[in-house]
């Protein structure tokens, strides 16, 4: 049986699924057993006992289908003397030629991701609600992916339809064809329908060639009502990664299937930002803190590896299963600037992974290959459809203005913008907060295109704010203010903590050699140069997320005298077009708003 049959129509996913360069390279132990014979080739006693399967993975695309630009398409790469430098990465035509290379004489390979494949994307894809990602994707022959938050920015019906094709229910078909879906199954194993408490999609999903067969369970994370707007987790419940994992991984044992691998959207943050540092090696820089330690920790040894996303950051890293035997936990980065190739050793006789051969590298998607023909072609076409809208000029900028920092440039640019809008809603409005979250990208001052150097474009706005939410006004007391504050460094914010972006005149002192609701010195919060007055009622510019009570902020939810306006992208860009011009440009705000003591 091939490992990738392409039917003449489309695989079928139902919403609701039956119950039925090389980096320095990560190796969990130094041999097979001595009658080892990887590779799977047929002497005249058949196949080996061992087969090697590749498995190439990559995670947090979030439709990127064209290079990043600026901080967002670079990583930092060590050398062997230690010195460290960047290099340029990214793009599907890109990828797409180093996943072709990579498996050029693996002919057991399978390729998975770890979620975020949509949402938050750059105009080329989050215009036509990114079925630009998904046809790009089904020519990178993804086989499998998780669903990650952002799979959820426009809800599950949304969700279905990327899956299952079908033109987009209000805006209806953007060319000729008819969209036909994910020809590769999204897994979401632990996000139930609250009404029938099955999944909503397939919740695992088994990889076959020949006799070798390696399950795959995909997951998000718990915690994604937290981070998405309510409307698009409506109905829907999420449960615990490590609950949901063990239940799939006894079902898919159960039905034979020995070797598994979770998916896992969920992920930690490494001691190196260097793509290729050794994870592993002790002392200072080696290992991985956050969320997916626990994850990996705790989740049965019948899983041999994860694949995981959702920080952005890169690792190839062993932690112990709760048997102790060290298992591969790998994560590439995001925006398609990092692939991850691994080895999974196959046992025929036991049918389950040989965990002391595994052993996996991640890969830098450079730019000093060819790039895909087919790849070109899908975004020329895109692109031509977008342009009218993505080339209009909506600012001018006299520097970069980056998205980096406890305090960004961009962050505190985008507050200003709502602040101002807000201000057209209702003179009487004080103040904005931006959540960084949404800051997706910068601005840069060269050029992208044709437009020249300095020229914001409609599709550079659309790339830092891609959201669609709305810019929401709201009456707090003073108190409640210093208590949003205060919810950046505490509460569900305690272990990683979110700065909002303040709008102009809004200042305080963040000590972070103090712990929790303390780091914020209340004395010193002051806008326009007063401090606030807990009992005073100011009026707070906020989008519809944070509004919403979003990012553990519940305070924000709690304001009254709601008004609804449009869009934040329309905030951000009547603001770049009412105060700059190619003559007088705007510079970044100098983001010394937030004093940080550390």
């Amino acid at each position: 049986m091939q490992a990738k049959s392409r039917p003449a129509g489309r695989r079928a996913y139902v919403l609701l699924a039956s119950a039925a360069g090389l980096a320095t390279a990560a190796a969990l132990a130094s041999a097979l057993p001595a009658d080892a014979h990887t590779g799977g080739g047929h002497g005249q006693h058949g196949p080996s006992r061992y087969q090697d399967v590749q498995l190439l993975s990559f995670n947090d695309l979030h439709g990127n289908l064209e290079p990043p630009s600026g901080s967002s398409g670079r990583v930092t790469e060590q050398q062997a003397d230690g010195t460290t430098k960047t290099v340029d990465a990214g793009g599907v035509e890109y990828l797409a030629t180093h996943l072709r290379e990579a498996r050029r004489g693996n002919p057991y390979s399978v390729t998975a991701a770890g979620g975020d494949m949509v949402g938050a994307s750059p105009l080329i894809s989050g215009l036509f609600h990114d079925e630009p990602t998904i046809e790009a994707l089904d020519k990178l022959d993804l086989d499998v992916t998780t669903v990650g938050n952002h799979e959820f920015d426009e809800g599950a019906r949304e969700l279905a339809r990327l899956q299952n094709g079908g033109c987009h229910p209000t805006d209806g078909c953007y060319t000729d064809k008819k969209f036909k879906g994910a020809d590769f199954p999204y897994l979401a194993a632990n996000v139930l329908d609250e009404k029938t408490q099955r999944p909503i999609l397939k919740p695992y999903w088994v990889w076959k060639k020949k006799d070798v067969k390696i399950g795959f369970i995909g997951v998000t994370l718990e915690g994604t009502p937290g981070i998405v707007s309510a409307d698009g987790v409506k109905g829907l419940a999420f449960k615990d990664e490590v609950e949901t994992i063990d239940k799939y991984a006894k079902v898919l044992q159960r039905q034979g299937v020995q070797s598994i691998v979770a998916l896992v959207h969920e992920g930690g943050f490494p001691a190196s930002a260097n793509y290729n540092y050794d994870c592993d090696s002790p002392g200072a820089g080696s290992g991985i803190s956050g969320p997916i330690v626990d994850i990996a920790k705790n989740v049965t040894p019948a899983v041999d590896a994860l694949v995981t996303g959702h920080t952005h950051t890169a690792y190839v890293c062993t932690i112990d299963d709760p048997a102790g035997r060290p298992r591969m936990v790998t994560s590439a980065a995001s925006f398609g600037r990092l692939y991850t190739d691994t080895t999974l050793t196959y046992d025929r006789r036991t049918g389950d992974i040989a965990r002391t051969a595994v052993k996996s590298a991640n890969h830098v998607v450079s730019r000093d290959v060819a790039k895909a023909p087919d790849m070109t072609a899908l975004i020329s076409r895109w692109n031509t459809l977008a342009a009218p809208i993505g080339n209009r000029p909506i600012g001018y900028i006299s520097a970069d203005v980056n998205s980096i920092g406890t305090e960004s440039p961009m962050g505190d640019l985008i507050a200003d913008a709502q602040l101002a809008y807000g201000r057209k809603l209702d003179p009487e409005t004080d103040l904005a907060l931006m959540n960084p979250g949404g800051v997706r990208a910068g601005l840069t001052y060269a050029a992208q295109g044709s437009e020249g150097d300095g020229v914001v474009t409609y599709a550079e706005g659309f790339t830092v704010q891609p959201f669609a939410n709305t810019v929401n006004l709201q009456d707090f007391t003073g108190a409640q203010v210093l208590q949003v504050l205060k919810e950046q460094v505490s509460g569900a914010n305690a272990a990683a903590p979110k700065i909002l972006l303040p709008s102009s005149g809004l200042t305080y002192t963040l000590d972070l050699t103090k712990t929790g609701a303390d780091r914020v010195v209340t004395g010193s919060v002051k806008l326009n140069g007063t401090a606030i007055d807990p009992a005073a009622t100011y009026r707070v510019a906020t989008n519809s997320f944070l509004a919403g009570g979003g990012d553990g902020f519940t305070t924000l939810g709690q304001g009254t005298g709601d008004v609804v306006g449009s869009d934040d992208l329309t905030a951000l860009a009547d603001y770049l077009t009412a105060n700059s011009s190619a003559s007088a440009p705007l510079a970044p705000p100098a983001a010394d708003r937030i004093t940080v003591v550390r």
